[in-house]
């Protein structure tokens, strides 16, 4: 079962998947409950019967509706595919280090193919219970930059890779201590911050800025401030980014764009030590990325 569609607060969300057979086994989840239940055996009486057509089924969370009705008060929706899995498609399925494959689902069957070109994780065309297209990139990181190696670049390097992300560090400071430490970052880029606009890549990405000073946050949000990010933090207090936004505008930028900037960085929860602000910085990220979900 593959969750094709999920909306405001249903529990199963876009991409979750779970296997079931005939005889009680069961991996992963759409979702759990009672929703969940009553699919399972659903699902298990459909494979008494040997191969069964691709189908789906849209489960809608709210107790008043006559139709699809989940059973479950959590409001929200979510649509289900279904499909017949034989041992020789179980075997093809990628491990977790092949990052180019996409799993291609439609009411005819699912598929597996490398390299093809999409950019982002889903792509789902729907029309109705008989008529869809799903792509998904298997094993799909969302990639965030840190700009600025230290002791706080480090924390949220680890964290944000603990939480799937795949990470890129920057930072000028040749034998950085910190960067030579992080371990956590798939790529380590020294770079004068005068030319940060061409190490970075632009649209689907996640930006932290937390270098060491005034002059340089100010260097690198002018080059960088006209680029599409889905996230765009600076690390500092109020009174030095208020400071920073007033000479920028003064100068000539677009007040519009600087207002895009999430700054003071991070959630409200009183941080101190550096996990603790990368914590505030995940949890920010986490709640724009679970928006564009």
């Amino acid at each position: 079962m593959y969750v094709l569609h999920s909306e405001g607060s249903s529990p199963g969300r876009q991409g979750f998947k779970m296997a079931v057979d005939d005889n009680g086994w069961m991996l992963g989840s759409i979702g759990g409950g009672f929703m969940e239940h009553k699919l399972v055996e659903l699902a298990r009486a459909k494979l008494q019967n040997g191969h069964f057509t691709p189908f789906a089924k849209r489960q809608i969370h709210r107790t008043n509706e006559i139709k699809d009705r989940s059973g479950m008060i959590c409001s929200g929706e979510q649509i289900i595919a279904f499909y017949f899995l034989d041992s020789s498609q179980i075997k093809n399925i990628p491990d977790e280090n092949n990052s180019d494959t996409f799993l291609l689902l439609d009411q005819h069957g699912l598929t597996m193919q490398n390299n093809a070109e999409q950019e982002i994780q889903f792509s789902l065309n729907y029309e109705s219970e008989e008529n869809w297209q799903m792509t998904e990139l298997l094993n799909f990181h969302p990639k965030i930059v840190i700009v600025g190696a230290g002791h706080v670049g480090l924390a949220l390097s680890k964290l944000m890779k603990d939480l799937g992300f795949d990470v890129v560090i920057i930072d000028d400071r040749q034998k950085l201590n910190t960067m030579e430490m992080n371990n956590y970052a798939s790529k380590k880029v020294v770079t004068d911050y005068q030319s940060i606009d061409q190490h970075i890549p632009f649209g689907n990405i996640y930006l932290s800025v937390m270098s060491f000073g005034y002059r340089t946050d100010k260097l690198i949000i002018t080059k960088l401030l006209d680029k599409e990010f889905k996230y765009f933090g600076v690390l500092g207090s109020k009174a030095k980014m208020k400071k920073l936004f007033e000479e920028l505008i003064s100068e000539g930028y677009d007040s519009e764009r600087l207002k895009k900037i999430h700054t003071p960085i991070g959630l409200d929860i009183k941080s101190k030590t550096p996990m603790e602000i990368a914590v505030s910085i995940a949890a920010q990220i986490i709640k724009v990325k679970n928006q564009y979900s």
